[in-house]
């Protein structure tokens, strides 16, 4: 009989066990991906899911116009953009990135490619993108202008200056994903929500042509006066 109790017990025991053990193994789900945080102490590390929600743009707007505060040199501007981007959330931080996405979407037209063209004396694909950077990180009042009469850039014309460009502007939000986390950021977006990225970029109906430089002037009067030689 002590044997059959002392039997029992072992079986009742490790029934308990193994119960707890199950009850404590966190669910995660299946879009969860764990990344270090190295800005929490309290804890080794969180579980981001993949997001396709962008930063508010009031807030986004807040950090640009503060770099601009601060500093006028575009590097010193970089490095303390990414230095506030990084007092964001991981997800917040994201949102950066994803709402920078989205303005550049916004800017992707065939008047502002030729502002470009002028402003920089020719543009590829990617200098067109670096070159909206560039007006993002002028701040809203001269972004949502320039988006509406690209002719208004004559305004941030600086004299002497040959090109409108911000390459490092779009990786602010990636270099400040990378010292919070450790990881990196692309692999959180959600590219099956979030659509108005560079992969998504309409084809363009190009009315203006570098060989006929009238076109041009047709689409920027002001900055082909001013700037084309």
């Amino acid at each position: 009989m002590k044997n059959s109790n002392a039997i029992l017990f072992c079986f009742i025991f490790l029934g308990i066990t193994v119960s707890g053990q199950e009850k404590s193994i966190p669910s995660v789900k299946p879009n969860a991906i764990p990344i270090i945080d190295s800005t929490s102490i309290a804890q080794d590390s969180v579980l981001l899911s993949k997001t396709n929600e962008m930063l508010d743009e009031e807030q986004y707007w807040s950090i640009i116009e503060k770099s601009l505060k601060e500093y006028t040199d575009q590097e010193d501007q970089e490095l303390f953009l990414v230095s506030e981007i990084e007092k964001l959330t991981p997800k917040e931080i994201i949102g950066f990135r994803l709402r920078t996405d989205k303005l550049l979407f916004d800017t992707y037209n065939q008047e502002l490619w030729c502002a470009a063209f002028i402003m920089n004396g020719g543009v590829s694909d990617g200098d067109f993108d670096y070159f909206r950077c560039w007006i993002i990180s002028r701040g809203k009042d001269v972004f949502y202008k320039a988006k509406t009469n690209p002719d208004y850039l004559i305004n941030e014309v600086i004299a002497n200056k040959e090109s409108y460009q911000f390459e490092g502007f779009w990786f602010v939000a990636v270099s400040a994903f990378k010292n919070s986390t450790g990881q990196e950021l692309y692999p959180y977006i959600d590219y099956e929500q979030f659509l108005t990225n560079d992969e998504n970029y309409p084809l363009l109906d190009f009315t203006w042509n570098v060989e006929e430089p009238k076109t041009m002037e047709l689409i920027c009067p002001v900055l082909f006066k001013n700037l084309w030689k």
